[in-house]
C-alpha cells in the first residue's frame, strides 16, 4: 500500500490481541426493541438541549459544511449525539489493537485489514497515536463514529491546525462528517424524513423501505403531512409504519437512503432521522396506540413458521429485521389482514 517499513513497525509495535474485541465481534445483535422503545430513550430532552447550543456554538462551522457539501447541521448533529453524546463517550477500546484483533481473526478478516492499513497511515500524518487511540470495538474512531478509511477519504481539517482530529476537534467532526453523508449520497436540498397522518383505509401493502410511489401518490391517497408541507410530492417516498398502522407514520425520501448505508438497523435510523427532524424544527411525533408487539420466544415461533413456509427471514433470533418484517406483510396479505408488516398476537394466532 506504499507505506514505508519503518512506519509500520512504528505503529504496529506492541499490538496485541485484545479479547474482549472478539467477545463484542461474536455477541453483537440487532436492536430487541421497537422504534417507541429506542426513541424515546435516544432522542431525550438533555440531548436536543446540547444539540441546539452545539449547532449556535459552531452556527459558522455549519455554514461552511452546508456550503460545502449540501449537509444541514441538523442531520450532522443528530448523528453527533446518537453516536457518542457530542464526544462524551467514543469508546475505551484501543483502536490499533481492535482493529489488529479483527484483521487477524478469521470470521471476517478482509473487512478490517484495509482500515488497519488505513490507520496505519493516518499514524503516519500525525492524525492519530497508534499506542494511545481509542474508540469502538470495531475499530470506528471520534465523535462520530468513523473508520480509517473514511477519515482518509474525508477528513477535514476544521480548525485550522493541519490535523485531522475526530476524537477533539468540533470544527473538524462537523466537517468530516459532512463530507462522509455527502459521499454516501446525501442530495442538497432535499427531505430525509415526514411525519404522516393516515387515513382510516390505505394500501398498506404498498408501504414498507424500497417502493416506487411518490410523496404525492401517497398524498393522494390521503397520507397528510403533520407540517402541512408538500412540496416534496414530486420526490420518490416510502412509507414506514415501524410499529404499524396504529403507531408513527413516516414518509422516508430518497436521502433517507444514507442513514441506511450508515446504519442498516431501521430502529437506529429511524431514530437519527427524526431527531434530525427535531433540529430542524419538527415537532416530536405522535406516537399513536400501537398493537402490542410479540415477546422474543414469539418472534421465534412466528419465524420459525415464516421460515417453514419458504420466506427468508434469516437467523431464528426473535428480532423483527428487514427480512421478517417482509415476510410478514406478504403473509398479512395473503391472509386478508392489514399488511403493516407489524407482527402481532393476532397474525400469530392466524397462523397457527
Amino acid at each position: 500500500s506504499g507505506i514505508a517499513p519503518d512506519a509500520v513497525d512504528k505503529a504496529l509495535a506492541g499490538a496485541q490481541i485484545d479479547q474482549k474485541v472478539l467477545k463484542m465481534d461474536r455477541a453483537q445483535g440487532v436492536f430487541r426493541q421497537t422504534f417507541l422503545e429506542f426513541s424515546k430513550r435516544t432522542v431525550s430532552g438533555a440531548r436536543y438541549q446540547i444539540g441546539k447550543k452545539k449547532m449556535e456554538q459552531y452556527a459558522g462551522v455549519f455554514a461552511k459544511a452546508e456550503q460545502e457539501t449540501g449537509v444541514p447541521a441538523a442531520v450532522i448533529s443528530a448523528f453527533w449525539a446518537m453516536e457518542t453524546d457530542f464526544g462524551a463517550v467514543q469508546g475505551d477500546f484501543n483502536t490499533r489493537n481492535a482493529l489488529v484483533t479483527l484483521s487477524n481473526d478469521c470470521r471476517r478478516p478482509e473487512v478490517f485489514r484495509p482500515q488497519l492499513i488505513a490507520l496505519i497511515k493516518l499514524a503516519s500524518l500525525n492524525d492519530i497515536d497508534p499506542q494511545t487511540t481509542t474508540g469502538a470495538w470495531a475499530g470506528e474512531i471520534g465523535q462520530t463514529q468513523m473508520l480509517p478509511e473514511d477519515i482518509i477519504k474525508y477528513g477535514e481539517d476544521g480548525d485550522g491546525d493541519g490535523l485531522v482530529r475526530l476524537k477533539d476537534s468540533a470544527p473538524d467532526v462537523i466537517l468530516t462528517t459532512a463530507r462522509f453523508l455527502a459521499g454516501l449520497g446525501f442530495k442538497r436540498g432535499e427531505p430525509w424524513l415526514q411525519e404522516v397522518k393516515l387515513p382510516e383505509t390505505l394500501p398498506y401493502e404498498k408501504s414498507g423501505l424500497g417502493g416506487t410511489m411518490t410523496a404525492g401518490d401517497w398524498f393522494n391517497l390521503g397520507v397528510t403531512p403533520r407540517n402541512g408541507d408538500k412540496s416534496a410530492a414530486a420526490l420518490n417516498a416510502s412509507l414506514v409504519l415501524p410499529q404499524g398502522r396504529f403507531g408513527p407514520a413516516f414518509l422516508a425520501y430518497p436521502n433517507f437512503n444514507v442513514y441506511l448505508e450508515w446504519n442498516q438497523s431501521l430502529v437506529y435510523t429511524l431514530s437519527a432521522a427524526y431527531f434530525a427532524t427535531r433540529f430542524a424544527g419538527a415537532e416530536p411525533y405522535d406516537p399513536g396506540n400501537p398493537e402490542p408487539g410479540l415477546s422474543v420466544e414469539d418472534m421465534k415461533v412466528l419465524q420459525e413458521k415464516l421460515d417453514a413456509k419458504s420466506h427468508d427471514v434469516g437467523k431464528i433470533d426473535g428480532i423483527l429485521g428487514s427480512g421478517t418484517r417482509a415476510a410478514v406483510q406478504k403473509v398479512q396479505a395473503e391472509l386478508g389482514m392489514p399488511a403493516d408488516g407489524w407482527p402481532t398476537a393476532a397474525l400469530l394466532a392466524a397462523m397457527k
